[in-house]
């Protein structure tokens, strides 16, 4: 048994592909489908049915998903409290954060959530929706900082993992102020979120069903809010941005308003743990936020 297996396995059970899981997990497909393989050799049992359309649990690997995540979060979580207990690791908060919120939110939300008693030490994440659910669920880091939606119900599980608001942003509909577009609505481009972004899922929601009345042509995608809104600066076409994100740009008129307000998207920032016990120092900084 080794621990990149039941990593894989979770990854696996989450994106339904082995291309898109071995992505995910920076491994070539082959490689992962072999590691995959040995795993079910392990257990005796096929976890996966697989098809021309990919991947699907078994009712083996429903009932065992579970105990794999956790097993690898304790071993995670055994690995740091050998560190503490030697000094290498002591009192290091570890944060995964998605990309547009480690640029602006992160350092300001960290100075204010110090409150005048210094952190010893931080190490910050950053990587997509995706890459960072998968290192919250491994135990890899202690908290996990996204946007959230009320409507738009996370892929952790509710009884595995608890979270925080600790902040509040919006997705606003921006376009370059010197773009052209025409004076017909079908031809109106859009800059939008793949599948690994978190935002991406919240816009996706908020759009269902109404893409096509807004005459929106998907010109391009990116999971990184970044990506968008330099496109978005070259007038390449209309993207839904964080406002945390673009408070300079608009100030300074380079992004503006492509549709009313009435398609902005109210977000909620949320600082997640897992319910299962972490690092005394982690468990002392999320005691604090509550304060």
């Amino acid at each position: 048994m080794e621990l990149v297996w039941l990593e894989d396995f979770s990854a696996l059970a989450e994106y339904g592909s082995f291309v898109r899981a071995a992505e995910a997990r920076h491994v070539t497909q082959p490689a992962f489908s072999r590691r995959v393989r040995s795993l079910e050799n392990w257990m005796g049992v096929e976890l996966f049915v697989r098809t021309p359309q990919g991947a699907t649990l078994t009712e083996a690997g429903r009932q065992i998903l579970p105990s794999a995540q956790e097993a690898a979060r304790r071993l995670y979580r055994m690995r740091s409290e050998a560190q503490e207990v030697a000094g290498m690791a002591a009192k290091t908060l570890q944060f995964a954060a998605t990309h547009s919120l480690s640029f602006t939110f992160f350092p300001r939300w960290l100075r204010s959530a110090e409150n005048g008693a210094p952190i010893d030490a931080v190490r910050l994440h950053s990587d997509s929706m995706a890459v960072c659910e998968q290192m919250l669920i491994h135990g890899q880091v202690q908290f996990l900082l996204c946007h959230r939606h009320p409507d738009v119900p996370p892929l952790l599980a509710p009884n595995q993992f608890i979270g925080k608001k600790v902040g509040e942003d919006v997705l606003v509909p921006l376009a370059s102020a010197s773009a052209q577009f025409g004076t017909s609505p079908e031809t109106l481009p859009y800059l939008a979120y793949t599948h690994e972004s978190g935002l991406g899922r919240i816009v996706s929601h908020r759009l269902h069903g109404k893409a096509d009345y807004l005459h929106l042509k998907p010109l391009f995608s990116s999971h990184l809010a970044a990506v968008l809104m330099s496109m978005a600066l070259e007038s390449k076409g209309v993207a839904w941005l964080p406002k945390s994100l673009t408070e300079q740009e608009m100030a300074d008129g380079r992004l503006v308003r492509a549709l009313d307000e009435s398609w902005d998207i109210a977000l909620e920032i949320h600082l997640t743990r897992p319910t299962a016990p972490i690092s005394p120092s982690a468990e002392e900084f999320w005691a604090k936020l509550g304060e």
